[in-house]
């Protein structure tokens, strides 16, 4: 549990970089559906994860990046970006402040072709880069005390302030390795 109060501090660091009022996105958007009333990301090749929080749907997509010929980038093996829905779905590249302080990734090479992976919001949580036996690549973690697949993190805020939200949890959500099952894990604040 040491690293739930850690992964609280971290997605609230993610929080900086929203757009838009909660109050006018609460009364356009549903701001209080349910994580999997979201839209999720479609069309997007080599998807690993995304996040989702309140305000809005704005979702930030992790991508694995590689080049035209389908090498993976060992300098840079992770691409970040956001889906504005409410804008239309368009792509839009994150920000210097969003890569660097918020929703960046940090890699490191472990082997040929793995990758621990840390965010720079909050390090202490590993995630794990590397392929599966389809030759696919995925992020591993641990979710609910079972090594998972990772897809999606969703943080659900009831207002607050822009530098301190009311965060009533954060959700994270994946494939559990050993029987196929999703898995979901809520972390509330202490």
């Amino acid at each position: 549990m040491k690293y739930a109060s850690g992964l609280l501090l971290a997605f609230c660091l993610l929080l900086v970089s929203y757009s838009g009022s909660y109050s006018a996105y609460k009364k356009s958007s549903g701001a209080n559906a349910e994580p999997d009333q979201f839209p999720v990301p479609a069309n997007v090749p080599g998807l690993l994860f995304y996040i989702q929080r309140d305000p809005n749907t704005n979702t930030i997509c992790y991508q694995l990046n590689v080049d035209e010929q389908g090498h993976l980038s060992e300098k840079n093996p992770v691409n970040m970006f956001w889906i504005r829905y409410p804008e239309g779905g368009g792509r839009k590249e994150l920000n210097y402040l969003q890569r660097k302080f918020a929703y960046g990734i940090n890699a490191k090479a472990t082997g040929k072709s793995t990758f621990e992976l840390r965010s720079v919001a909050y390090s202490k949580l590993p995630l794990y880069l590397r392929r599966d036996n389809k030759n696919e690549y995925h992020v591993y973690t641990s979710i609910d005390n079972k090594q998972c697949i990772l897809s999606r993190v969703f943080i659900r805020i009831d207002g607050g302030t822009f530098w301190s939200p009311n965060v009533l949890y954060i959700e994270l959500k994946g494939t559990e390795i050993a029987t196929g099952k999703t898995i979901v894990q809520r972390i509330k604040p202490s």
